[in-house]
């Protein structure tokens, strides 16, 4: 394998600013940004829209379908179930 072609690997931080959350992996990411992380270094930071903090799935907030609303709906608007020839 060649070693020139790869992307770097490096520590980033990623940055959930509406879950006011941050944590420390290593990704190939670039970002202008630092920020000076809890064991005194400098890292890029990448800012995410949405992460496990707060995604609905994860935090517990997630809407469930109605599906048996729907179709009662459906069959409201559109007249019953009973097959017409």
């Amino acid at each position: 394998m060649q070693q020139d072609k790869q992307p770097a690997y490096h520590p980033v931080v990623f940055r959930d600013r509406t879950a006011g959350y941050a944590f420390l992996t290593r990704s190939t990411a670039t970002s202008e940004q630092t920020i000076d992380w809890d064991d005194g270094e400098t890292y890029p930071v990448v800012d995410v829209e949405i992460s496990s903090e707060s995604h609905p799935f994860y935090t517990g907030k997630a809407r469930t379908v109605d599906t048996e609303g729907r179709v009662a709906a459906f069959e409201r608007r559109y007249g019953g179930g009973d097959a017409q020839g």
